[in-house]
């Protein structure tokens, strides 16, 4: 009749058993059941950590406490350890002299224990034990028994874990599909952030959740949108590629788990203010191009897992290529109204020596024979100016036209440098402005002579109009780059123009002021050439440099 009324309370056991699909649920259940089937005062299970081979207590009943503490059992110490690294009963008669790790054993008073492995298919899933708060001697029957309950937990909690991995991998489809439809949607950046941030800082049951973005030029990330540490973004929080939390994910390319922030090395002193334990942070990438760093961070300690570190880094790609969209967007509007305001200006600077080229031919026409010879030459040398006017500015836009499409071949030949400036200075200033010229006669490189005609003529010009008597031409060549300089005694360029000097149609608002379309033209051609022409802001006057790089060739003949 005894063994009768075990089978019964075993079958119950597996009904219980088979009866739920969640461990939550599950193992409380299972425990009642083995403690009533047992005859015993507390029982627990503890589940392998196989990240760090350790069991770690997972449910109880009558020595709760196990849970609420988290107590860790490396596998191989102690009672438990020993269970599992065995892979077989153990039995402790006498636990105030026996060699058990967990305090809360002998806390709570219990005197004798048994413990049987979970095992599935070969495998240690984790420990199972009961406890007495009387000294008992457990038989070959209790533990025969343990064992089989152990046996069909340890069936239940594998199918318990496929079906919880089922769903979790069928939450994170979801998930993932979820910043996918907001990544599609929003087409600027701040309205992609606005969406984004909070789903994934749900996605991750985190606290916080913040994007930072490489600054190519200062090779710094700098905090672009944040939920939950919007002070980051408020601060403006800037980190070094290469230090800290976020610098070393952006440098490394890899993700980077952070279990105690508070002995961590961090940068961004906002993360301790803000009370930020724990935190998860991934590399976004295009193209293997870092763009940015996403983050995630808990207000209590929390073990981050491969599960989360895989779900985040599908949620990372998304995001990086919702901004690489983003950024193609905005670069795409910008560049629709640069062309606007580009077409704008041209046909308003078109327009003006146009108007005036017409009222003149107009005026000859209807009142040739009622004006006089002075007038009548006056007009004529209007209409003269605002068609050379015109003329210039027509030639200037396709010089930018021509740039734009990459249409000029760039063609390096030897040259005597002196001998091709003189030819410049003399074909751009006809009226005999006062240069002086220190470019040494011996000095050959090699170099594009149209480039070198645009640049340095439009140089020169914009010295004579704009700046003062006397204007230095000067070169030297380097071991990979040769450096001409044009420079005036003028009052050189405002500052309100320095940020916009080389932008078309950037002009002052002198009467004589020209175009605006010089120094655009005489740049790209500078970096067509694979150069370029900077300002550089001297004591006095203007100075431009322009910069073309060398190759090492032996000359036979100069031209």
């Amino acid at each position: 009749m005894q063994d009768a009324a075990r089978l019964q309370k075993l079958q119950a056991l597996t009904d219980a058993a088979l009866a739920h699909l969640e461990l939550d649920a599950l193992l409380p259940t299972l425990l009642l059941r083995t403690r009533e089937v047992l005859g015993v005062d507390t029982c627990a299970v503890l589940l392998l950590d196989e990240e760090t081979n350790e069991l770690v207590a997972q449910a109880a009943v009558g020595i709760e406490e196990e849970v609420e503490r988290g107590v860790r059992i490396p596998v191989g110490r102690g009672f438990a350890g020993r269970v599992a690294a065995d892979r077989r009963p153990v039995i402790l008669p006498d636990v105030d002299h026996a060699d058990v790790l967990n305090p809360l054993l002998r806390e709570k008073g219990i005197k004798s224990m048994l413990g049987v492995p979970l095992l599935a298919a070969g495998r240690v899933l984790g420990v199972l034990h009961v406890g007495v708060l009387t000294h008992r001697l457990f038989d070959e029957d209790d533990v025969e028994l343990l064992q089989l309950a152990g046996d069909r937990a340890a069936i239940a909690i594998e199918h318990a874990r496929a079906f919880e991995a089922e769903r979790r991998a069928r939450q994170r489809v979801e998930h993932v599909q979820a910043v996918t439809d907001a990544a599609l949607t929003a087409l600027a950046l701040d309205d992609l952030f606005a969406v984004l941030l909070p789903r994934i800082r749900d996605i991750l049951g985190a606290d916080t959740c913040a994007v930072l973005l490489v600054d190519e030029a200062a090779k710094e990330l700098v905090a672009r949108a944040a939920v939950g540490i919007e002070e980051e973004v408020e601060q403006g929080v800037r980190i070094p590629v290469g230090r800290g939390f976020a610098g070393r994910i952006a440098a490394e390319q890899r993700p980077v788990i952070l279990a105690d922030v508070d002995h961590a090395d961090v940068l961004n002193p906002i993360l301790h203010e803000k009370g930020i334990k724990s935190m998860l942070g991934v590399p976004l990438v295009v193209a293997g191009d870092t763009l940015g760093v996403i983050h995630v961070g808990t207000l209590v300690p929390r073990r981050f897992t491969s599960d989360d570190v895989e779900l985040l880094e599908l949620v990372a790609n998304r995001v990086a290529l919702a901004i690489e969209r983003a950024r193609l967007h905005e670069q795409t509007v910008e560049l629709d109204e640069l062309k606007a305001n580009f077409i704008a200006i041209a046909s308003h600077e078109l327009r003006t020596p146009a108007t005036s080229v017409y009222g003149v031919l107009t005026t000859l026409f209807e009142r040739d024979e009622q004006l006089d010879e002075g007038l009548r030459r006056e007009l004529l040398q209007v209409g003269v100016e605002q068609g050379e006017r015109l003329r210039r500015l027509l030639e200037e836009l396709l010089d930018l036209s021509r740039l734009d499409a990459r249409g000029v071949n760039i063609k390096p030949k030897p040259l005597v440098l002196a001998n091709a400036l003189g030819e410049i200075v003399s074909e751009a200033l006809s009226t005999g402005a006062n240069v002086e010229f220190d470019v040494p006669h011996d000095l050959t490189v090699v170099a594009d002579r149209l480039v070198l005609d645009r640049v340095v003529s439009n140089l020169l010009i914009n010295a004579v109009r704009y700046g003062a008597e006397p204007i230095t031409l000067s070169a030297k060549a380097g071991d990979t780059h040769l450096r001409i300089t044009v420079e005036d005694s003028g009052e050189g360029v405002s500052d309100d123009l320095r940020p916009r000097l080389f932008e078309p149609f950037a002009r002052t608002d002198s009467a004589n002021a020209g175009s605006g379309l010089g120094l655009a033209i005489a740049r790209a051609y500078a970096r067509a050439h694979g150069g370029d022409l900077v300002y550089d802001p001297g004591v006095t006057g203007a100075r431009f440099e322009l910069i073309i790089p060398q190759t090492r060739v032996r000359l036979n003949r100069f031209e």
